[in-house]
């Protein structure tokens, strides 16, 4: 799978950080406290002038106050088969406002903005460059694009970073009377101001003096914490299809009209798909043994060029290539799964770890990603054509627990992929280390991670060589001083997979030897050291976003002639965030350690944060606890 949008022109992705700017050269001192820039104005103007083209222009002035503001002085204008670039001016100056230099078009760079995974993308961008080493200076960039693909409108906000202010910036949209634009707004000063003029209808909104945002923590994503405007179409037009995103069900309807007459296959390829699920005894293992031919003899490659931005090809293509996007892929499995009698859909989403929530009031183009949703008779298999390796069914931390936007023969209707609990992403291993009378040891550790946890696991053994393994497990694995003597991972396709790593270790110092004492801290591969800051008056959510459940036993075998002088006793903590469990049972030359922690997902009020700090605390304190031994004297 790849972590980028497959599914969106890169327009969509560059809308936010290059909001335009304009007047005045200085800034309050409230403005310049913990910023690295300050947009001292900007102005955004969109103008809709039918369902199917817009023009954009921005204007921008932007102090730059040191170098980790520098970026600011870089203007990225992306554009395609279906946008422009009419002009990009600009200039620099010093902060008592002599000029530095005026913007050439030499100092405009034109590059392609393919992929490296991509075959085929009309997508660039021009880049324009007015950095400089002398802080603070100032940059002025204005520029305007006409886009022809109105299936995204802008999404303002001009706040779009840490540690940066705005002393100023407007918005405006201007919109043909007869049209409809929708919008949300979230965490303005002051709310839409609407006129009607010459025909048109005007939206503004107004931003002022935007101090740095404070960060917490486990806080809430940016994106619910700064001044922001998201507008959209209801009705709009790319390259002939027209469509209406009033609703859901419309929006889909326009996806039917994309995909319409594109799953046909060669009758060869129908009889194929045929014999190989002739002695299939489920719908279930017919739809496993499709999706392991479709990984068996497919390869993901993006193919993005005007409307294929968003409609896939035909499934004909992709038999007779081995290749295509996730669209197209996912049209090709449809097809497949189609010719055998079983019905599926495509659905829209919002891919990516820890990917925003989709806003399921405000129908818009909020994804990046399809994969395939085949209903079964008890529930529901998902499938993620891009993937070579992932197993039927799962769709963990890239497409699971979110909305999905199915696309049915009646249109668009919102579902939730699966969500993975504390019990079913889990780590749970086994370690036995034989210790000798320095302190060293021989370890050997199984481990079995299951559903998100495995994640990173499947993908080393999938994307990495051996050496690059072993050296992964070196900067990955938490011990002190260790030698890797041997390794291996084997991964267990299902609904929810499992991978299994065995090590074999030697240990230095895994106990301190002092004097006639041993001192050993049994907690050897799962150790917390830190925990965050404390925040004094706490005003932001707390945001748990991982859910997990880790076990670890630790057997020790100590050498002859050593007795217990002290055992820590055994701990168990339980509260809303989880709950913490350690155990430690000494028999004669044998020492088993057992821990268990269970993590929830979940936001709780600011006031929880103290509770939440003084839980993870006590796990720090638990796992930092050691046994001493003492040796017997002859």
């Amino acid at each position: 799978m790849k972590q980028i949008s497959v599914f969106m022109p890169l327009l969509l992705w560059l809308v936010i950080p290059f909001a335009a700017f304009a007047t005045r050269n200085t800034s309050s001192a409230d403005l310049i406290k913990g910023a690295n820039a300050v947009i001292n104005s900007q102005e955004t103007v969109f103008t809709v002038t039918s369902p199917g083209s817009a023009t954009t222009t921005f204007k921008t002035r932007i102090t730059i106050l040191n170098e980790n503001g520098l970026h600011r002085a870089k203007l990225y204008v992306p554009y395609d088969k279906l946008s422009k670039v009419n002009y990009i001016k600009g200039a620099s100056y010093f902060q008592g406002g002599k000029k530095i230099k005026t913007l050439k078009n030499s100092d405009i760079a034109d590059v392609s903005s393919i992929s490296d995974f991509s075959l085929f993308e009309d997508n660039r961008v021009k880049i324009a460059d007015l950095t400089h080493t002398i802080y603070p200076f100032i940059v002025e960039f204005e520029y305007q694009t006409t886009s022809s693909n109105m299936l995204f409108y802008h999404t303002w906000a001009p706040l779009d970073e840490d540690k940066l202010s705005v002393e100023n910036a407007t918005f405006t949209v201007i919109m043909p009377q007869a049209m409809k634009m929708r919008y949300r707004e979230a965490n303005l000063q002051q709310k839409a101001t609407q006129e009607v003029k010459e025909g048109k209808t005007i939206y503004s909104w107004q931003l002022s003096n935007l101090t740095p945002i404070k960060t917490e923590p486990y806080a809430p994503p940016m994106a619910e914490l700064v001044p922001m405007v998201r507008t959209a179409p209801t009705e709009f037009e790319v390259q002939g299809y027209a469509g209406d995103m009033n609703s859901w069900q419309s929006y889909g309807q326009w996806f039917n009209k994309l995909n319409e007459g594109r799953d046909v296959l060669p009758e060869a390829t129908k009889a194929k798909i045929a014999a190989l699920v002739a002695d299939a005894k489920t719908p279930e293992e017919k739809v496993k043994r499709i999706y392991n031919y479709l990984q068996s003899n497919t390869r993901y490659i993006s193919i993005q060029l005007g409307i294929g931005g968003w409609q896939p090809f035909e499934a004909s293509f992709v038999d007779s290539k081995g290749y295509g996007d996730c669209k197209a892929l996912t049209n090709y499995t449809q097809a497949m799964l189609k010719s055998v009698g079983i019905q599926s859909h495509h659905a829209l989403i919002r891919a990516g770890e820890n990917a925003p929530d989709l806003m399921a009031d405000f129908p818009s183009s909020q994804f990046n990603h399809v994969i395939l949703s085949v209903p079964m008779k008890q529930d529901t298999l998902w499938l993620e054509c891009t993937s070579q390796s992932e197993s039927a069914g799962y769709t963990g931390s890239f497409t699971g627990n979110r909305k999905a936007l199915l696309i049915t023969p009646e249109g668009g209707k919102l579902v939730n992929t699966p969500a993975y609990k504390a019990t079913e992403n889990i780590v749970n291993r086994t370690i036995k280390v034989i210790l000798d009378d320095a302190g060293n040891g021989t370890a050997s550790a199984v481990t079995h991670y299951k559903g998100v946890e495995h994640e990173s696991y499947r993908d080393l053994l999938h994307a990495a060589s051996p050496e690059d393994q072993r050296k992964w497990l070196y900067r990955n694995i938490s011990i002190p001083s260790f030698e890797l003597k041997q390794f291996s991972f084997d991964l267990k396709k299902a609904r929810l997979p499992e991978v299994t790593e065995k090590l074999e270790l030697s240990v230095r110092k895994c106990a301190t030897i002092s004097g006639k004492r041993m001192f050993l801290a049994p907690n050897l591969m799962n150790k917390w050291d830190s925990t965050p800051n404390t925040v004094e008056k706490r005003t932001l959510e707390v945001v748990r976003s991982s859910a997990y459940t880790n076990t670890d036993t630790v057997i020790y075998e100590l050498p002859a002639g050593y007795s217990l002088e002290f055992k820590p006793n055994d701990l168990a903590y339980d509260t809303e965030f989880g709950t913490f469990k350690a155990t430690t049972k000494v028999e004669g030359q044998k020492v088993t350690y057992v821990r268990t922690i269970q993590l929830h997902k979940g936001r709780y009020k600011p006031e929880a944060y103290t509770k939440m700090l003084e839980f993870m605390n006590n796990i720090v304190k638990a796992d930092g606890q050691q046994l001493v031994f003492v040796k017997n004297v002859q």
